[in-house]
């Protein structure tokens, strides 16, 4: 443990004016209050806060911010009162231990408007005074060095809370070394399979590659010292958690980063930087896109820094930040490279210069929370990276799959490749057969199971987060929906030769594409079955001299021996006359859904059952419609008999299914009418799916509801029950 001539020792260092009796007293003070207290790993209590002075004091911090560290846990775990603070250290250092007390009573690990409000909290208590957030950040830190001696099933909980909240905010605040340490402590907990993986592949880089980064900063210094550019060339590692993040933004491999070492270039003035880029860019060829120039355009957290990467010595892609002695000090300790320890004893705003951009943000954002913005508002405009959305698993091979978070197999089937994902049928998980909508959770080690029979359900693009898969899914799905309408529209096209009495010929057919303006047959076909184009047409591209008669078939009349065969989800499978009654079902053209990319419907006013005639209607882009034959608005038409399709129900009677009706009730106006009408239906087993009062007078209410029955004779057997009810005046089944 530090003594007390040492912590005074390290703050003199930086500050030679240091008020060493105020250290001095509360390193008394402070030591005496948690008195016997002790650290779950062992260690006196006090040692805590004298190793958050201590970060402190490397980020070369004034006194007032040294004595609050000291103190920041007296109030909350001892006897220790503001008033006897105040009275020995005076109002500033009082305020500041209060303000850390009411942050350590914050619970910030909790999700979205809760969470938000909570930081709300977070930074209010801040708003006196920025150095309180520095000594949070400070505690916090030790706290995560620390964290193994933390109870098992509180350490993934202090580490989330961690990666959420406090790195966003000491990176926001332009601090970036902490940052990257508290996200790599809080990546080791969370993920130790992908830390430690990630610090294997390190090593091993390193031992290959130590003798090549060392050639290349003595190149580097040697060329800069040539045209009088004294610097100071340092090469640097990319963390654990910073080169997980990046690998799963870019979707790439360990392998294909090449940023995983890079060199800082430290020279005395802004001049220099910029005479060092000349002489870098002069003697190595630069990559494109690779170079941003953040000293004319600082960051918001003020980050100033000259980013570029050269094909440098060896052939090796090398990146630089190049950057001034002053930049270096403000990019490694942010908002606290502005506290000015020469004035310690004066408010925040003195201690902080008036060009910074960080200091600037967060007033920017208390100002905005004295006026009452919604948590969810705060959090927007705050941009913090507050929730990081990030799931690390594995393939059986140990290859690192970075995803959202709530990332589905599916989800991780894409990301290994677009064919594992469109031929998934399952997935193991951790060696466990799961379904393919689980959610994954970091660590978790995925098998997928695959079939080349398989095609992507349309129903997956509402389940998965990724982009990469549901655009994957859109387009296997675009796919399969041609295939279907030519596979159908193939079966349309052999149906019109038959009845012209012509002889069909793809050869021919393909001959004649020119004069149907579609490049493939496969897309005259699906050009066909989506009714774009006329069977009529495509018969007379061969057969120019050919005329289509009307016929006199009209609604009702038998159009040939098609079937569909409905199924649960009311998708269709359509076969087409002149393949027998007895042909393979495996000859049957899958068409989707209502839910799908190629509808088919039922009549939207009165709907269809089995029971019932059926007729379909094929309209371009829209799928098919099925009409029963009794429907009104068959008629229309009656002048397009290529749109007609015969079709008959096909039912699994082991696997009962309702399907749409509508009747009209005209019904009593008088309390309980409506729920006997619910009674009668719900006791024949049908369901409402929707109800709409039509019109409505003091003795009459008219109602038109969609009921779901299983057949004709059930729909029925609802009517002829509601029309023994007092309270009916008529009931009529409904066909538009």
């Amino acid at each position: 443990m530090m003594r007390q001539y040492e912590l005074v020792e390290r703050v003199r260092r930086y500050n030679p004016s240091t008020d060493e009796a105020l250290l001095d007293r509360a390193y008394v003070y402070a030591m005496r209050a948690h008195g016997a207290q002790v650290r779950a790993s062992g260690d006196p209590y006090f040692s805590h806060p004298l190793e958050v002075a201590a970060i402190l004091t490397d980020l070369k911090l004034d006194d007032a911010t040294i004595v609050a560290a000291l103190l920041h846990d007296t109030i909350e775990d001892t006897d220790a009162t503001r008033e006897e603070i105040e009275k020995f250290f005076g109002k500033q250092i009082a305020a500041l231990v209060e303000g850390l007390t009411k942050i350590k009573k914050l619970d910030l690990v909790s999700r979205q408007a809760k969470q938000a409000e909570n930081l709300r909290k977070l930074l209010l208590a801040i708003a006196d005074d920025v150095r309180v957030l520095l000594v949070k950040l400070a505690d916090r830190l030790h706290n995560m060095r620390t964290l193994k001696w933390v109870p098992e099933e509180k350490r993934s909980r202090v580490a989330q809370e961690t990666l959420d909240i406090y790195a966003p905010l000491a990176g926001r605040m332009g601090m970036q070394d902490m940052r990257e340490e508290l996200e790599d402590l809080s990546f080791r907990q969370l993920s130790p399979e992908a830390y430690n993986s990630i610090l294997q592949r390190l090593d091993t880089l390193k031992e290959s590659s130590g003798a090549v980064l060392s050639a290349i900063e003595r190149e580097l210094t040697d060329a800069l010292s040539q045209k009088g550019v004294t610097a100071q060339v340092k090469g640097r590692e990319k963390r654990p958690y910073s080169i997980w993040r990046k690998m799963e933004q870019k979707a790439v491999g360990f392998e294909q980063l090449s940023d995983i070492y890079g060199f800082r270039v430290i020279v005395d003035s802004t001049e220099q930087c910029y005479a060092a880029l000349g002489v870098v860019h002069t003697k190595w060829p630069v990559v494109p896109g690779r170079f941003k120039d953040y000293i004319s355009t600082p960051k918001q957290n003020d980050y100033r820094s000259i980013h570029t990467t050269v094909v440098g010595p060896g052939r090796q892609r090398v990146e630089l930040q190049i950057r001034s002695r002053k930049m270096h000090e403000i990019a490694e300790y942010g908002i606290a490279a502005h506290a000015l320890y020469k004035d310690g004893s004066g408010p925040a705003d003195d201690l902080l210069t008036r060009d910074s951009n960080a200091y600037a943000w967060l007033r920017r954002t208390i100002e905005l929370l004295a006026e009452g913005s919604s948590p969810e508002e705060f959090l927007e405009h705050t941009k913090l990276e507050l929730f990081h959305d990030q799931v690390f698993c594995f393939t059986p091979k140990g290859r690192l799959i970075a995803l959202p978070r709530r990332a589905t197999p599916i989800d991780f089937a894409y990301a290994v490749h677009t064919g594992v994902g469109d031929t998934a049928i399952g997935a193991k998980i951790n060696g466990k057969v799961s379904p393919l909508v689980s959610e994954l959770h970091n660590g978790d080690e995925v098998e997928i199971i695959t079939s080349q029979a398989q095609t992507p359900p349309a129903a997956w693009e509402s389940i998965v987060v990724t982009g990469k898969a549901r655009a994957a899914i859109r387009r296997a799905t675009r796919a399969a929906v041609r295939a279907q309408y030519a596979a159908l529209g193939r079966k349309i096209a052999e149906r019109a030769f038959a009845r012209a009495g012509k002889a069909f010929s793809e050869e021919k057919l393909g001959a004649a594409l020119g004069r149907l303006a579609r490049p493939t047959l496969e897309e005259l076909y699906a050009a066909v079955g989506r009714g774009e184009i006329r069977t009529e047409d495509v018969i007379k591209a061969l057969h120019p001299e050919w005329s289509s008669a009307r016929p006199d078939e009209r609604a009702g009349a038998p159009r040939g021996e098609g079937w569909f065969e409905l199924k649960q989800n009311q998708s269709l499978k359509f076969k087409i006359p002149g393949i027998e009654a007895e042909a393979d079902p495996a000859t049957s053209i899958p068409i989707r859904g209502l839910n799908g990319e190629l509808p088919v419907r039922f009549a939207p006013n009165g709907g269809a059952v089995p029971g019932d005639r059926i007729v379909g209607i094929l309209t371009a882009g829209e799928g098919i419609t099925v009409y029963p034959i009794q429907s009104p608005a068959l008629q229309d038409f009656e002048e397009e008999p290529e749109r007609w399709l015969d079709v008959r129900w096909d039912i699994d009677e082991d696997s009962p299914q309702r399907f749409p009706a509508q009747i009209v009730v005209t019904a009593t106006n008088e309390p309980g009418s409506l729920a006997q009408i619910a009674q009668v239906i719900g006791e024949r087993g049908g369901n409402i799916a929707n109800l709409k009062m039509s019109s409505r007078s003091a003795d009459f209410t008219r109602m038109v509801i969609d009921v779901e029955v299983y057949d004709l004779r059930h729909l029925n057997g609802i009517l002829a029950d509601l029309r023994t009810r007092p309270v009916i005046s008529s009931v009529e089944r409904l066909n538009a």
